[in-house]
């Protein structure tokens, strides 16, 4: 009986892992591979700090008690979603209730509040354990009013006139003087400042704050100066005003910019039910950069879960729509922390809550992972040429193509069921869905119908097309009529013993 229970559990072994096996291709890794959780790092995790007088959880301005250590310990998970990278808000020595970090007062220190210099040395030797890079907010165009240089007669040239911004998530600059940085010296100072990160730590990128108030004399010098100390680093900008033009693409050392046109249309197109997915495309159309850093919110927008529950929408299914468009279109999606929860906020400062990791939504959680996996995997969804097969109402069909390979990816934002066909996909062949498990062959009239349920999304690759597996299903009928043998077997042996 042993050798015949043996024999079972064997087959079941070999027949359960049979299957199709997606090929994955060698590739360099490359900026646009990565999938980036931005942290705010004083409303992120608190891993050990103590209570200080400048930590006050009721005050929506005061520190919260956010750290490094707390980011340590939440590696794992973030790894597990399938993040490759995080980003960091400003670590350097604030003003008081600077947790935002956009107080400088020493370019030279970590703020005490979040940890050490040995904090940071060991959150970046952990994460690269887990194959994870760090990057480091870095803040060229704006000091603490308190900072030592705008007290310093001899330096009063180093500064200028701070931007004035309108709203409660630019009130940070009120406690800002601006750089002057057409200034030989503050240049020289700056690039000091950026070696100086780059020589103490092991950083892997640097995300420029404010880049669109910078002069692009000023970056492509910076930038410069920054890949001849480390080659291989990544360089991010970030925008700091939305309504403002920019030309940021044509510095060749920047990496990646935020797309604010995508962010803008993305938002508002997943947070309401029958919006057509393909205004997305238009969005593409008017900014054709191949820099894009992929964002639906940040810790300076009302929060995407916020905008599509004012509207009704379910947060399972109006964040698988907007994760699936974010992780296969061209540029790399960077994820604001809580997005997993999901939180809510309407804006600075309810926007920047500490994140509840009780609360974590399991099933959203396991879709980080899914969809992750997919972009990873695949090397169009990084690289790949970028096109609308086409639409019908809510729904779109888009195409990604990289060296032969091409990956499709159906979104339907309907509130009704949608279709479109193709039909350059090939003789026998078939598409096989990687979300759903759907399948689609060519039907008699030669065109693969692409069929979708009311707010699902669905990606496809394509394979050979072998009919029906009759030895896959052989061999479970087989499977099963050993089992139940077995069980009348044993059956009849215990009723002869009784």
């Amino acid at each position: 009986m042993r050798k015949f229970t043996l024999l079972l559990f064997v087959l079941a072994l070999l027949f359960v892992g049979v299957g199709p096996v997606a090929s994955v291709s060698a590739k360099p890794s490359t900026i646009h591979e990565e999938i980036f959780y931005d942290i705010l790092v004083d409303r992120f995790n608190n891993g050990g700090q103590k209570h200080s007088e400048q930590i006050r959880l009721e005050d929506p301005y005061a520190y919260h008690g956010g750290d490094i250590q707390g980011i340590i310990m939440k590696l794992d998970t973030l790894n597990e979603m399938g993040f490759t990278a995080i980003s960091l808000s400003p670590i350097m020595e604030n003003a008081p209730n600077g947790y935002h970090g956009y107080w400088i007062e020493n370019h030279y220190e970590v703020e005490e509040q979040f940890g050490t210099l040995d904090d940071v040395k060991e959150l970046i030797e952990e994460a690269h354990k887990r194959d994870m890079k760090v990057v480091l907010e870095f803040v060229p165009n704006y000091v603490a009013k308190s900072h030592a240089i705008v007290s310093d007669p001899e330096k009063e040239h180093w500064t200028k006139e701070t931007l004035q911004l309108q709203g409660e998530e630019h009130s940070w600059l009120e406690g800002t003087v601006a750089l002057n940085q057409d200034e030989p010296e503050v240049e020289a100072y700056l690039f000091d400042v950026a070696d100086y990160w780059l020589d103490k730590t092991d950083i892997d990128g640097i995300k420029i704050h404010a880049a669109d108030q910078a002069s692009n004399e000023f970056l492509k010098k910076f930038t410069k100066h920054i890949k001849n100390n480390k080659e291989d680093i990544y360089i991010i900008a970030n925008i700091l005003d939305e309504k403002e033009d920019h030309s940021l693409d044509v510095i060749d050392d920047i990496q990646l910019v935020e797309n604010v046109s995508v962010h803008e249309t993305m938002a508002e197109v997943f947070s309401e039910v029958d919006e057509p997915v393909e205004k997305m495309y238009e969005a593409w159309e008017v900014d054709e950069s191949e820099k894009n850093l992929l964002y639906i919110d940040n810790k300076f927008t009302k929060r995407f879960t916020h905008r599509f529950t004012e509207n009704g929408r379910n947060e399972l299914t109006a964040w698988k729509l907007a994760l699936t468009y974010m992780y296969t279109s061209p540029g790399a999606p960077m994820i604001y922390q809580g997005s997993e929860v999901p939180m809510y906020g309407e804006g600075v400062p309810a926007n920047q809550h500490m994140v509840d990791f009780n609360i974590a939504d399991p099933d959203l959680k396991e879709f980080f992972t899914r969809i992750s996996s997919l972009r990873s995997e695949f090397l169009p969804l990084a690289y790949g040429d970028y096109e609308l097969l086409g639409s019908d109402e809510g729904m779109s069909l888009f195409k990604r193509s990289y060296k032969g390979e091409s990956v499709y990816v159906a979104i339907n934002n309907d509130s009704e069921s949608r279709t479109f066909s193709i039909s350059d996909i090939g003789d026998e062949k078939q598409l096989r869905g990687l979300l759903g498990d759907d399948l689609v062959r060519k039907g008699r009239n030669g065109e693969f119908k692409i069929g979708l349920p009311r707010e699902s999304a669905e990606v496809y690759i394509i394979e050979e097309n072998k009919g029906v597996n009759w030895f896959f299903i052989g061999a479970i009928v087989g499977v099963f009529l050993l089992f139940v043998v077995a069980v009348i077997y044993l059956s009849r042996k215990e009723k002869q013993r009784s």
